[in-house]
């Protein structure tokens, strides 16, 4: 199994905008990407501006077939003026 943790500082504002197309990448990942195992998205009210992710994959090889997929693109460029900063961190094992 691949992780990969994402956190996302969203520019004041652009919760409300950023949520419906994050939670319709997570459905869509696991909906059509059969190497896609989890993809969480998490919120706390206290940080109202940040989005966190827990995207679980096959493989490496699945995550990259993620990056290149029709429904992640348009996420993409969708939420690019509405992301601050974004951090990505993978981790190569995950034991279960």
């Amino acid at each position: 199994m691949y992780a990969v943790c994402v956190t996302f500082q969203l520019r004041p504002g652009a919760f409300a905008d950023f949520m419906p197309l994050i939670l319709e990448n997570a459905r869509l990942s696991r909906l059509d990407e059969p190497g896609c195992h989890q993809f969480d998205v998490a919120t706390d009210s206290k940080t109202p501006d940040a989005v966190f992710l827990y995207e679980l994959y096959a493989n490496r090889a699945a995550f990259e077939a993620h990056l290149a997929g029709d429904h992640f693109k348009v996420f993409d460029k969708a939420v690019s003026d509405l992301i601050a900063d974004k951090i990505v961190q993978t981790w190569d094992t995950v034991q279960q």
